[in-house]
């Protein structure tokens, strides 16, 4: 009887630097985002390389005797793929290789090559294929021999694993092809948006791996793929939910991200577009995140930039459940012990004090979603009547889990 393979992870090393405009503290926050972003992809870091510089080496991203560092290191662990925090130009990408002798990938191409995983239907596959070409076209003279490319990995999915040699003609006219086809099914989304009627839209936006798709699930109870890497969902999702017999529709978008490559939110712009005609936005934040401020700002600097920043929002901290802090009693000498915040408590942070509706929930184990539910609910109705003043009166709020408890 044959033994079950494992599934077998590329060992990859991280590369970034901290400069002027990025100190080591958050340096050390994007590694740790690049590191989950290999993990996504399908590699395990053994090890992290950084370097301070005034700003990256125009040549090699990193300075001759750092580089050297990195190859013998590489060498001598058999490693196969080094990745870079930062994106890097097509000069700086040939010239590592060339000094390197490994597969050389940035984050934009690590990202790209997450969503060409996890790409399921035709548009999204149009989308990142495009996205992928874009950002291949100015790349075309990298040193690909010594990467055995048919053996494919990450980096390697999808355009990628034709010759490398295809002349710049095709690949424009490939472009061109897919814009097209993309202009075709923009199109078509357009008019399923249209038919939609004048049901409320309300899109769940968010960074990456915050919980939009498990409270989806929840609130839609409906089975939205959800899982724990970053980018599980891809597709928009639309579902039609009833709150309080308040019908409405959820839409369930694409996770951002810090850095996101301009090709993507090019390529995803009909995804996007869900986002700029929705009438109402939820926006998620995993509470358990260390650095979720920063997320969140990066999601409020992207929704700027497709224009739909104004829009009316609900701010929703999910994770209560799995966040916690070292609380100590006045006596220095007791240990300090983990512990997690009541609900009484979270309403009394800053958070609570935002200038949107605010709740703090935990999808996964549905704590505090009473009082969720009725603030969504009361936040459509507002744009319900706006739409429609003559029939508010039809729509009467009650939770329908407390119903059932009730009976």
């Amino acid at each position: 009887m044959l033994e079950k393979k494992e599934h077998s992870y590329e060992k990859a090393v991280l590369v970034g630097l901290i400069t002027k405009d990025q100190d080591e503290e958050k340096l050390q926050e994007y590694m740790d985002e690049l590191e989950f972003l290999a993990y996504t992809a399908g590699a395990t870091v053994e090890k992290r390389f950084t370097q301070k510089l005034s700003q990256p080496d125009s040549k090699t991203f990193v300075g001759s005797g750092k580089a050297l560092e990195i190859k013998d290191y590489v060498k001598e662990n058999e490693i196969g793929t080094i990745i870079f925090d930062d994106e890097l130009s097509p000069s700086q990408l040939k010239n590592l290789e060339r000094e390197l002798e490994v597969k050389i990938l940035d984050r934009t191409n690590l990202i790209l090559d997450i969503f060409a995983q996890r790409a399921q239907t035709s548009y999204a596959r149009t989308q990142v294929e495009l996205a992928q070409y874009e950002y291949l076209l100015p790349r075309l003279t990298r040193m690909w021999t010594h990467l055995e490319r048919q053996r494919g990995g990450i980096g390697m999915r999808g355009p990628g694993e034709t010759e490398i040699e295809t002349d710049r003609r095709i690949i424009r006219d490939r472009i061109s092809l897919l814009k097209d086809k993309l202009k075709i099914i923009d199109k078509q989304m357009a008019t399923q948006r249209n038919n939609r009627g004048k049901m409320v839209r309300v899109a769940l936006v968010g960074y990456t791996n915050v919980g939009k798709s498990t409270l989806m699930n929840a609130l839609s109870k409906s089975e939205v793929f959800a899982e724990n890497k970053l980018f599980a969902t891809l597709d928009t999702t639309v579902r039609k939910v009833v709150i309080g017999n308040l019908p409405f529709l959820l839409t369930d978008t694409v996770g951002f991200i810090r850095k996101l490559p301009t090709q993507l939110v090019e390529s995803f712009k009909s995804t996007l577009d869900e986002v700029r005609e929705a009438d109402l936005l939820i926006h998620v934040v995993d509470i358990s995140h260390e650095s979720f401020e920063d997320h969140i700002d990066s999601v409020n600097q992207i929704l700027q930039e497709i224009d739909a920043h104004k829009k009316p929002m609900i701010m929703v901290f999910n994770k209560i459940d799995d966040f916690s802090y070292e609380r100590k009693d006045d006596d220095d000498l007791t240990p300090s012990t983990k512990k997690n915040i009541s609900l009484e408590e979270w309403t009394k942070t800053w958070m609570a004090k935002s200038k949107f509706p605010t709740v703090f929930i935990s999808a996964l184990t549905k704590e505090n979603f009473p009082e969720m539910k009725r603030l969504i609910y009361d936040e459509v109705m507002k744009v319900h009547i706006s739409r429609f003043p003559y029939n508010d009166f039809l729509f009467e709020y009650f939770d329908e889990e407390e119903e059932e408890k009730d009976n």
